[in-house]
């Protein structure tokens, strides 16, 4: 029990669970602008498309817009939000 409770007073895991609850934002938001703009642009007839680059306006902006908006989150999260943690065990002296 003493082991359970030190585990979860342990620093590293408040660390891994902020960043879970980032990327699980991160997925949500790249459904949301995914989903929004291709069925929000795409749900038009066929003829009243307009066209970027050759490319129908909901796929540009749901695939190649998206895609590069949330890659471009990701560094960022990566870069100022996570944090590096040790991996090995508190005492653990080698």
């Amino acid at each position: 029990m003493k082991q359970k409770k030190a585990l979860r007073d342990d620093p590293r895991y408040r660390v891994a669970n902020r960043e879970a609850l980032i990327g699980a934002g991160l997925v949500l938001l790249n459904f949301i602008m995914w989903f929004g703009f291709a069925y929000g642009l795409g749900s038009k007839p066929v003829e009243e498309y307009q066209y970027i680059w050759g490319m129908p306006a909901w796929f540009f902006y749901s695939c190649i817009v998206t895609t590069i908006s949330i890659i471009t989150l990701v560094v960022l999260a990566v870069v100022f939000l996570f944090k590096e943690v040790p991996l090995d065990e508190e005492g653990d002296e080698q």
